[in-house]
């Protein structure tokens, strides 16, 4: 009796350590295995378990050592630390089979985050800016079979003044909607229509606050309307196409004939990539 009084509360505690970490319901065999998740390496448990306090932490130090190593390569501190957060929030969305959106991310974290996910199973990421050439984009993470159809998770907005005598820069609108209690992380690129204003992107959620409380950009009186994502006046990137025939595709040989320049130039900017 005393040996199986013992083992009922570690095996217990185990089982709800590892609902809640891990975020599944399975706790079949769980005195002898864990069972598999995408985001956890399978951990058999050879010796008796001591307590329940060690059972979290084999499980914890199981997760970050996954976690560790999808962030291999990630230099920046700050874009590990937010990476992370979304392989959180990518984790507990695809256990809980639904789909959750992060806010505005900069171009670094959009991209060191989308190259993480694509390393976990079973977890969808899709980015949206409001246009398909957006440098401020989000995320929407979850289980690959909880998407039905894109997420509608970012709206626009129309700024507009007589700008002709007094022509508002990009940090004029920025700063004015940061100046009107907006976070940053809450809006999303601005487009500059000249004249007219400014377009914007921003959370739905903020939208009528914006059109409500936004009266002047610099010393400019302004109105804010919603517009469609469609109505956005953006400039597609030019592109130039060339053709050439070189004796290797080494990057500094195809990068060479593009960009006009002698290898031994480019080898600096190669080396610094």
């Amino acid at each position: 009796m005393a040996a199986t009084s013992f083992r009922a509360p570690s095996v217990f505690c185990l089982e709800r350590a590892f609902r809640v970490v891990v975020g599944r319901q399975h706790s079949q065999n769980i005195n002898h295995k864990l069972s598999y998740s995408p985001f956890t390496r399978f951990v058999p448990l050879i010796t008796p378990l001591v307590s329940s306090t060690s059972s979290v932490c084999q499980l914890a130090e199981a997760i970050k050592g996954d976690v560790d190593m999808v962030l291999k390569g990630v230099g920046d501190k700050s874009v590990i630390e937010s990476v992370k957060h979304i392989l959180e929030m990518a984790k507990r969305a695809s256990s809980r089979r639904e789909v959750l959106h992060t806010d505005f991310l900069t171009p670094p974290v959009l991209k060191e985050s989308m190259l993480a996910l694509e390393k976990l199973a079973d977890v969808k990421a899709v980015a949206q800016g409001g246009y398909p050439e957006a440098e401020r984009c989000r995320l929407s993470v979850g289980h690959t079979e909880a998407f039905t159809d894109d997420p509608d998770i970012v709206a626009a907005l129309s700024i507009t003044g007589n700008f002709g005598f007094q022509p508002c820069s990009h940090g004029d609108f920025l700063g004015s909607i940061l100046g009107a209690g907006i976070a940053r992380e809450k809006l999303g690129d601005i487009i500059l229509q000249g004249e007219k204003g400014a377009q914007v992107l921003i959370v739905p959620e903020l939208a009528d606050f914006i059109i409500s409380s936004l009266d002047k950009v610099g010393n400019v009186s302004v109105s804010c309307n919603k517009i469609p994502l469609l109505a956005l006046d953006y400039q597609p990137p030019r592109t130039t196409s060339w053709k050439t025939i070189e004796a290797s595709l080494r990057v500094d040989a195809v990068a060479s004939a593009g960009f006009k320049l002698s290898r031994s130039k480019l080898v600096d900017f190669i080396r610094y990539l």
